[in-house]
């Protein structure tokens, strides 16, 4: 784990809202029916210098409240609507201070167990960050490596 400053910048994409207690369950999983659309509808347009990116934004309040999350990528082109009649939005990653927590492995499970750590992370008495919920973003390194960016303010 570390912390990086990180600057603004924008992500286009598909985005849904949801939380996390509909996404526990196995009728509500919008999260991976978003990746699925992205998959299909933007990974092969995506140029050589593209990064993709899940952005976590809109935070109703914490992680028990409603938020969007947008599956995107930078340097796209792609019509503004898709085959599908989906729409791209563009997302932006606010600047400011995330801690980097990074894993390997198999698609998804990995992303899933790095979520899991975080929140175990956060949730530890004596944890001298505090989210902010303003956004969080996963960045995929490459087919098995994924960074998750989580917005912090410290503790006082």
């Amino acid at each position: 784990m570390r912390m990086e400053k990180i600057e603004q910048f924008a992500v286009h994409g598909l985005t849904i809202r949801t939380n996390n207690h509909d996404e526990m369950k196995t009728s509500g999983l919008k999260i991976g029916a978003l990746w699925q659309d992205f998959y299909v509808n933007i990974a092969p347009n995506l140029q050589t210098e593209s990064e993709v990116f899940g952005i976590y934004h809109q935070y109703e309040s914490d992680h028990l409240g409603e938020f969007d999350v947008t599956a995107g990528a930078t340097h796209l082109q792609v019509q503004n609507k898709l085959s599908d009649q989906s729409t791209l939005e563009v997302s932006l990653v606010e600047s400011g201070e995330y801690l980097v927590f990074s894993n390997r492995g198999s698609m998804p499970s990995m992303v899933v167990e790095l979520w899991q750590q975080i929140w175990a992370f956060f949730s530890a008495e004596g944890c001298e960050y505090e989210r902010a919920y303003c956004t969080d973003f996963e960045k995929y390194k490459s087919e098995d490596e994924v960074e998750i960016y989580i917005g912090v303010t410290p503790t006082t």
